[in-house]
């Protein structure tokens, strides 16, 4: 049924060109959580898209603040989420002329759903949510901004997840996390979530492109990318430490139950050989490659991890 309806709506929208045109994009608007935020930087670094506006040669407009959820009536936590708080601010900048962005040479990225799974919401079952609010969400991102005139967008999906200390099956009290928990339970139970909020993200998508006139919507595959970053790690990373995958180069460990944290900090050079920078999020050297990836895309040029879908 969603093949055939997917034939009916591309045979009603007509045929569009695939993806931006090299040099077509001039801005980059950035919403999400702290993987995106440029001040509360998740990686204490810069952040990916302030390397990704520079590579590319974009204008950065970013709205993405850390700690945020897609929205809080779906799973609820005291940050600004996207819905709620993000897309508000940009209407109302966009609303008062302020801000002043063409269609046709602007791209919005959204990259979100580490703190919808996560501890306090869906793995702890701290609310009644589902992995389905969570990808409609997503994507009614993309539907809300396109009838207030955007047209070109790339949706980051969500990261393997399980591969973070936090969520590792070999994990140890934290910063994030102190109260004792089942790790192997949690860490498969992260993983299935993160590929099953993909694939229906993905569905989603694929079913609401040729129904969107005129817009440009690209996948920008951060699963596959983090999984290949883990899985083969020298060709990524080239810090001047042992490259390492499975530790953070900002290690804390707390008491069981929580309390006073016990820290081991990596400085200068040696932070680059780190695919984490924390127990949660990606060092500053994985942020260079996503924004690699994510500049070639924005040119309209070919990266191996991005899709287009229309």
């Amino acid at each position: 049924m969603l093949f055939a309806s997917l034939l009916c709506a591309i045979a009603v929208s007509g045929v569009h060109a695939v993806g931006v045109r090299p040099g077509q994009i001039k801005n980059l608007v950035t919403f999400g959580d702290s993987y995106t935020d440029i001040v509360a930087t998740g990686d204490q670094g810069t952040a990916w898209p302030v390397y990704a506006a520079g590579y590319s040669k974009t204008a950065l407009h970013p709205f993405a603040r850390s700690g945020a959820t897609c929205s809080n009536n779906i799973t609820f936590r005291p940050f600004p989420p996207v819905f709620g708080n993000q897309l508000p601010l940009y209407f109302t900048e966009t609303g008062n002329g302020s801000l002043q962005l063409p269609a046709d040479e602007t791209i919005y990225t959204l990259w979100i759903g580490t703190n919808d799974l996560g501890v306090d919401s869906l793995t702890t079952g701290s609310n009644g949510a589902s992995v389905v609010n969570v990808s409609e969400c997503m994507v009614d991102w993309v539907r809300v901004l396109y009838e207030s005139g955007a047209r070109n967008f790339i949706m980051q999906n969500m990261i393997p997840l399980e591969l973070t200390i936090l969520y590792s099956a070999n994990t140890y009290p934290n910063r994030y996390w102190a109260d004792p928990h089942n790790a192997s339970d949690w860490s498969i139970l992260m993983r299935e979530m993160v590929l099953s909020g993909n694939m229906l993200t993905k569905l989603m998508l694929q079913a609401l492109a040729p129904t969107l006139p005129g817009s440009h919507i690209a996948i920008f595959d951060s699963h596959s990318l983090i999984q290949d970053m883990f899985d083969h790690p020298a060709l990524y990373l080239n810090g001047t430490a042992p490259l390492n995958v499975t530790g953070c180069w900002n290690s804390c460990v707390a008491p069981v139950g929580g309390g006073d944290l016990t820290c081991t900090v990596q400085n200068g050079t040696a932070r680059d050989s780190y695919l984490w920078t924390d127990e949660l999020h990606p060092s500053e050297q994985t942020d260079r490659i996503v924004a690699r990836e994510i500049a070639l895309t924005l040119e309209g040029n070919t990266s191996k991890w991005a899709t287009w879908l229309n």
